[in-house]
């Protein structure tokens, strides 16, 4: 019967997450009205943060992005829009999303829903940010490094939109570790002797996360994101303790029947 139930609660947020995609289709769709007269001035900022680099076989010139089809420079713009008004969407996704499945975690006594909700706005952006900010431009300038008097790039604008915004957000969901594992111990699914017996697998999953987000392949830069990765993970095992105490602890005040 409690399994039962179980499913039953899950279909019921999986209903709830769907009508609350309508109120994030909107969200989105409204933000991208609003954003896409101002997509010019966002390309430039992009270019300007990572490829305003010279030119070696042309010194005194910049790295320049190309359209190599007559569309490709309005949907390049376009689909900066998209990635934009997404990134901006972030507070109503996780928000249309808790709150579909906040139920299930309620049952487990996880009353305190607001720093949850908080907690994983700030984790998504603070992610996105340190990519933005520190491992994307390094990136960027040592692929660039490998041109030569022979070798010059030729950058397509749809191509760099979608590498930095796949880059941008990969960095953002993955300091979601933490509050993940945490919520994975209130329903039980991991506890700390668990995560502290395979935390050597934990540093290599952690490893090819690194690799396969980065872009690039050189040690430095998979540092810039093993090193936060795995700290957020020592962070996620320290809060999954204290979740287990508090667990503990009220276990031992429950009235005995």
């Amino acid at each position: 019967m409690e399994r039962i139930m179980d499913r039953e609660e899950i279909f019921q947020s999986l209903e709830r997450l769907r009508k609350g995609l309508l109120h994030i289709i909107l969200i989105f769709v409204l933000l991208g009205v609003a954003i896409f007269p101002f997509s010019r001035t966002l390309l430039r900022h992009l270019y300007e943060t990572n490829l305003n680099v010279d030119l070696v076989a042309e010194p005194h010139s910049k790295v320049s992005l190309v359209a190599f089809a007559i569309p490709e420079a309005f949907l390049s713009l376009l689909k900066l829009t998209l990635f934009a008004s997404l990134f901006l969407s972030i507070p109503i996704i996780f928000y249309q999303v808790w709150k579909a499945f906040a139920p299930l975690f309620r049952l487990k006594q996880l009353r305190s829903q607001f720093p949850i909700f908080l907690t994983a706005i700030s984790l998504f952006y603070l992610g996105a940010s340190f990519c933005y900010f520190v491992t994307l431009p390094f990136g960027v300038r040592f692929l660039l490094g490998y041109q030569s008097a022979n070798i010059k790039p030729m950058i397509s604008v749809g191509t760099y939109i979608s590498f930095c915004a796949v880059f941008i957000f990969g960095f953002g969901l993955t300091f979601e570790l933490p509050l993940i594992l945490s919520l994975l111990s209130y329903i039980k699914v991991v506890n700390a002797a668990f995560l502290t017996k395979n935390r050597r697998y934990a540093i290599l999953l952690i490893t090819i996360i690194a690799a396969v987000v980065t872009p690039t392949p050189d040690v430095f830069n998979m540092a810039l994101m093993g090193v936060p990765l795995y700290l957020l993970f020592e962070v996620g095992v320290i809060l999954v303790k204290i979740i287990e105490r508090k667990r503990a602890r009220a276990d031992i005040h429950l009235p005995q029947p």
